[in-house]
């Protein structure tokens, strides 16, 4: 939170991101996604110029809205805009699979589990 992007990004699954707050509007600001990063569930393409900004806040009626802007010059010819909607409920999330699940969210089929030999750390 409230800090810059690094100087040599390393570009990964969710990119990297950083945050801060315009009054209470959470705006997360992301760069550096690799070429393994879906950015919706219809496989739209993208370069590793991709960023995305998206900004969370409390409507109204309570519920949460998500307003994410994509801005990529190598693929799209402007910048484009998607809103999430989330209900209030009463049940708890639920844990999905995440974007390192070991099945392709559009083919759903089994990748490999790499295997270290030893830890990295």
């Amino acid at each position: 939170m409230n800090v810059p992007h690094s100087k040599n990004v390393k570009p990964s699954w969710y990119g990297e991101s950083v945050g801060r707050y315009e009054g209470d509007t959470l705006i997360v600001d992301t760069i550096g996604f690799n070429d393994k990063t879906f950015i919706d569930r219809y496989g739209v393409p993208y370069s590793d110029q991709l960023h995305m900004v998206e900004r969370y806040h409390i409507a109204a009626n309570g519920n949460l809205e998500v307003e994410v802007t994509y801005d990529d010059p190598k693929t799209f010819t402007s910048q484009w805009k998607a809103l999430f909607r989330y209900r209030k409920g009463r049940d708890l999330p639920t844990e999905v699979a995440c974007a390192e699940s070991a099945f392709d969210p559009v083919t759903g089929d089994l990748n490999p589990i790499p295997v270290a030999a030893k830890p990295d750390f």
